[in-house]
């Protein structure tokens, strides 16, 4: 089965502004594939490039196989998106939204679609409220069953969880964690906000500055026998001693601020009762090894090697 998408050395340049530099990566059916960066990594620029709003400076993108640059018709149809936030006529309701959308569309839409479609994204009883009426999480959730309307086989969401509250957040998670495990689509997701991509996608890639740091699968980047375990203990100093006297000396990593270890998640009850053993009064400990840590352990440093696992 070739790869939904498959983008190589793709390049975009505004001027004297290199937005994306020879990247490459592959999204492969089914996946929910997390695209990561900080803000002005290139993520947009990307995903604008992936939905022919602007033309690549140079590279090659293929979506379901083929070229998008001479079958740019029949891949979009099998496209859903949201870019940023979604356009809606906030005077209408939202059934009057996605009804005018899907006539845009070409699709006959009755209203058991339209009330089912509703009613996949949480939005079945708001069906008859004016969006200007919603949370800004509401009109993300219609923004996406907009562009669910057509049945798209891909479906690209940008920052999807932007500006919105923690409930709103969870909300947005918890479809995209439907539309991959009960409706099957392929689901790429552009965010900066780390915690959130690690909790629903199984392959992850991380850009910066426009280009590839890094790209795999979930399970393999974030390794649990590399976690980070920080310390916070009464006495820092006398805690870090008798720790190196122990089988723990190996595990200890230089830290300017507390005390870390990189040991295997499942080892942490075992270096609380022996920290209790050795009278080291504990005050915090908090696992650290999060996509959030793995991320900025890339960015922070100088990178000239591409490392890829896939």
């Amino acid at each position: 089965m070739p790869p939904i998408i498959t983008v190589h050395q793709l390049s975009k340049q505004f001027a004297e502004i290199h937005a994306v530099s020879d990247l490459s990566f592959t999204v492969n059916e089914g996946d929910v594939y997390g695209f990561l960066g900080q803000n002005g990594a290139g993520k947009s620029t990307t995903i604008r490039m992936l939905l022919t709003l602007i033309k690549p400076s140079s590279g090659q993108i293929k979506i379901f196989g083929k070229d998008l640059s001479t079958h740019r018709h029949e891949i979009l149809q099998k496209i859903g998106a949201v870019i940023e936030k979604p356009d809606l006529y906030k005077y209408l309701t939202a059934y009057q939204n996605l009804s005018i959308f899907a006539r845009i569309s070409g699709i006959k839409a009755n209203r058991t679609m339209l009330m089912n479609q509703l009613e996949q994204v949480g939005l079945a009883e708001r069906a008859h409220s004016k969006v200007k009426t919603f949370s800004q999480g509401m009109k993300q959730r219609l923004g996406i069953a907009v562009a669910l309307i057509h049945n798209p086989d891909l479906i690209i969401l940008d920052e999807p969880t932007n500006g919105l509250d923690p409930q709103g957040i969870a909300d947005i998670r918890q479809l995209i964690l439907q539309l991959s495990k009960e409706k099957g689509k392929t689901i790429l997701v552009s965010s900066h906000l780390l915690s959130e991509i690690e909790l629903i996608a199984n392959r992850i890639i991380i850009i910066d500055k426009g280009k590839k740091i890094v790209e795999g699968y979930s399970a393999e980047l974030l390794d649990p026998a590399k976690t980070i375990v920080q310390i916070e203990t009464t006495d820092n100093k006398v805690a870090i001693e008798q720790l190196a006297l122990s089988k723990w000396k190996e595990q200890i990593v230089s830290s300017p601020n507390g005390i870390r270890l990189q040991m295997n998640k499942n080892a942490i009850p075992d270096l609380v009762k022996d920290a209790v053993e050795m009278n080291i009064n504990i005050l915090a400990i908090q696992p650290r090894h999060s996509l959030e840590d793995y991320f900025l352990s890339l960015t922070t440093r100088p990178h000239h090697v591409d490392t890829t696992a896939n």
